[in-house]
């Protein structure tokens, strides 16, 4: 994000390892339990549609699902009062949608109809802020739904500032338990936006953090760790760095195949000395947030210079070739070994993708959202090298793959495209609405749903 300011702030103690943070408000053992054997009966008699859980489907964010619809027409719209800024979630026949208003609906996914509203709390207005492009400012972040527990994740900032993690039962919306995720005692928390996607993987809610458009005042990239529970400690990850490097990508942490967490962040404070992990990919254990890798280009101080995050995408997995894909602002798409080795440790690089947001995975595909080239773009990956095979017509968004067929909400037109996996050729065009900065979209059982600045529009095929 563009740098305003550049003062630097001393670096503390806190920032390398983690913390513990309070004790749930609320939480019932029983409530849980029986709440969860409801939510696993409603998930399992639903006809036609499957679980989409998180940012992209699964926890690698790989974007795919097995069954496309036809062709489309829309089937319903619904205006929820605010911004929808991340992916809804399908939960049985249940499309659960949270807004900038810090309002959560569970739908019916057929026809838009309401069946459970949830409010966590006035959301922080932009005018009480140091800077910053949403207003007001709520859930901004693709909440996140653990089959387990029967709940659904998600991060409500508040008035004055404050980030909290809520835990909603999914099948009546009733609230279970929450937490501060405000564990950075010295940093200012008006300055943190929780932009990316809740992650839920081995029984740890992971939440990353960056700072607000404008890359203003004293904020530092981290990321937490919380029970599924709410039971037990916070803990945390802290980019250290004097300040910047935020972990901000809409498909926040990625789960890599060997069950590690990797996240990527944005540039730091540091211009010209020693690194100072930014700019980066880290490879983290759970349920610690202990780093065990880390890469970075070996333009990092270049891109801390220039503005040039590496964060503005999240890693693409390729499990097949037990490689990750990732590019950032400067335009240049790195290959890695899953263990990184370092500043300039990529197996190879290739220019063409001013990435941001999301991929999409199928096979040795990936692909790119380029918005700095506007166009969706399909990179082929080998072990050793990567090469691009074809580009979208003009247009920016986070692409997700059904069958064949690709599936791209633009942001400029506001409309949905539908493009051939094989070749990226036009199928179908049809329009949804205003969309936010990084729009992306969900496919299942025959519908295709597009979060608007205004609510969700269904398409059905």
């Amino acid at each position: 994000m563009r740098r305003i300011v550049s003062v630097l702030v001393p670096l503390g103690s806190l920032l390398v390892a983690a913390c513990s943070s309070a004790a749930p408000a609320s939480s019932s053992g029983a409530e849980r339990a029986a709440q969860s054997i409801q939510t696993r009966s409603v998930a399992s008699t639903a006809t036609g549609f499957t679980p989409w859980s998180t940012y992209h489907r699964t926890a690698s964010r790989s974007g795919r699902t097995a069954n496309p619809p036809g062709t489309l027409h829309r089937s319903w719209s619904k205006r929820l009062g605010q911004a929808v800024y991340g992916e809804p979630l399908v939960v049985g026949t249940t499309l659960i949608a949270a807004t900038e208003g810090n309002q959560v609906y569970g739908l019916n996914a057929r026809n838009g109809n309401v069946r459970w509203r949830t409010g966590l709390g006035a959301p922080q207005r932009l005018s009480g802020l140091p800077c910053g492009n949403i207003d007001p400012l709520g859930i901004t972040g693709t909440p996140a739904y653990d089959g387990r527990t029967g709940s659904v994740f998600m991060v409500a900032e508040t008035r004055g500032g404050h980030h909290t993690l809520w835990a909603l039962n999914a099948v009546s919306g009733h609230k279970r338990w929450h937490r501060s995720l405000d564990v950075l005692p010295h940093r200012n928390r008006k300055a943190e936006q929780e932009r990316s996607a809740v992650l839920v993987a081995h029984g740890r809610v992971m939440v990353s953090f960056g700072g607000l458009a404008g890359d203003c005042d004293n904020y530092v990239g981290y990321v937490t760790s919380t029970s599924v529970t709410g039971l037990g400690r916070t803990f945390h990850y802290a980019v250290p760095t004097a300040r910047e490097a935020g972990m901000w990508a809409p498909p926040g942490p990625v789960l890599g195949r060997n069950g590690h967490v990797y996240a990527a962040s944005g540039n730091g404070a540091e211009l010209s000395g020693r690194f100072d992990r930014s700019d980066s990919v880290t490879e983290l254990s759970l349920p610690r947030l202990h780093r065990q890798s880390l890469f970075a280009p070996a333009t990092w101080r270049a891109d801390n210079r220039a503005d040039l995050d590496l964060g503005s995408m999240s890693p693409a997995m390729v499990p097949s070739l037990k490689r990750i894909v990732i590019a950032g602002k400067r335009g240049t798409v790195y290959l890695l070994h899953e263990q990184f080795g370092g500043v300039g440790s990529a197996i190879s690089n290739l220019g063409g993708c001013h990435a941001f947001a999301g991929s999409a995975v199928v096979g040795r595909t990936v692909l790119m959202p380029c918005l700095g080239e506007n166009q969706v773009r399909a990179l082929h990956v080998g072990r050793r090298h990567l090469s691009w095979t074809w580009s979208s017509p003009p247009l920016y968004g986070s692409p997700v793959v059904a069958g064949s067929k690709v599936y791209v909400a633009d942001r400029g037109s506001g409309d949905l495209f539908v493009l051939r996996l094989t070749n990226g050729s036009l199928i179908q065009r049809i329009h949804a609405g205003t969309l936010t900065h990084f729009p992306s979209e969900v496919v299942d059982g025959g519908f295709v749903f597009v979060p608007t600045l205004t609510g969700i529009t269904a398409f059905r095929g």
